[in-house]
């Protein structure tokens, strides 16, 4: 099977685990970092299921989340989401690839802390599962530079579709809207199996209505190295992924009581993948860790991750 073949793309979600007011928004740290994450090259309907882990604390320093001031705040999440994309066969033009995705995802988060001001002031543990926040992604676009390097460019929308209460710690939707552009360079050498993948994206987004709480933009840098051999009739890949976070202008509205709260994080792991054909159809699997440090205003931890991808 051809290296480029099995380079199939989709986006992916951003799984909600953590309040907006706490510092981080709809991005969500290794959803596109690789080869797996780019826009197909040849029309294809492409299912892959997101599994995601996530455990984390923000210490002792208070933050504002939803709507209410807290400390000590610890978080579990975990989250399953569903892509759909469909690469049609139109040609833009030469080298050129047009697709489009959407990922609905279902999350079960635990998040607990000491409320200091607002209702239910105390030690207090909220639970909820439910749906999250849905992405729709109608622009995704592939440019082939050469047969081994590809500009990837896409567009997504973060729909405030999850469940959100004001003073409940856990909620599974952000209350509020995200537009996302990304940018990416996929290195993939057909000859040699070395993979260098890029993805650098913003994040503007809207008001939480019901905190009166905007959260500033956000720039992140998504990144894999990795070395892909042949391995049992396919191809495995292991190597090493990171990212970092910035937040690049404060938080605003009158809920941001603690003036602009700006986060940043950056987060490291190992990446393991697997690709092979099965009939007509092409599977890809990716593993990895990311441990998160350097982190500011921001919950801290370490993100779990397993994509399974089935290329019709």
């Amino acid at each position: 099977m051809n290296i480029r073949s099995i380079a199939v793309i989709l986006a992916i979600s951003s799984l909600p685990v953590r309040a907006e007011e706490g510092g981080s928004g709809h991005y969500l740290p290794g959803s596109i970092a690789s080869f797996i994450d780019g826009t197909p090259p040849a029309t294809a309907f492409v299912a892959r299921l997101n599994a995601i882990y996530y455990d984390g604390s923000f210490g002792s320093n208070p933050a504002p989340i939803a709507g209410v001031t807290a400390v000590n705040l610890s978080a579990e999440s975990y989250a399953i989401g569903l892509t759909l994309l469909w690469r049609p066969p139109i040609e833009i033009a030469p080298k050129l690839s047009y697709a489009m995705s959407t990922t609905i995802p279902y999350v079960s988060l635990e998040v607990s802390g000491t409320v200091t001001a607002g209702p239910g002031t105390g030690r207090r543990s909220d639970s909820v599962d439910g749906l999250g926040d849905i992405v729709i992604m109608p622009i995704m676009l592939s440019y082939e530079l050469s047969k081994d390097l590809h500009a990837d460019f896409r567009v997504g929308i973060y729909a405030p579709t999850g469940s959100y209460e004001v003073g409940r710690l856990a909620n599974t939707g952000k209350n509020f809207w995200t537009v996302e552009p990304t940018f990416g360079l996929l290195y993939f050498g057909q000859k040699n199996g070395i993979e260098a993948s890029g993805f650098v994206g913003v994040d503007f987004n809207t008001e939480n209505d019901d905190t009166n709480y905007k959260s500033g933009i956000q720039a992140h840098f998504d990144g894999t190295l990795a070395q892909h051999f042949p391995l049992a009739g396919g191809f495995a890949g292991v190597g090493v992924s990171g990212f970092w976070y910035e937040q690049v202008t404060g938080d605003s509205g009158s809920g941001a009581t603690f003036g602009d709260f700006k986060a940043r994080t950056v987060g490291v792991g190992p990446v393991l993948s697997y690709t092979k054909k099965l009939g007509d159809i092409d599977l890809i699997a990716e593993l990895k860790w990311l441990h998160e440090f350097e982190t500011r205003n921001r919950l801290e931890g370490d993100y779990v991750w397993l994509k399974v991808v089935f290329k019709f």
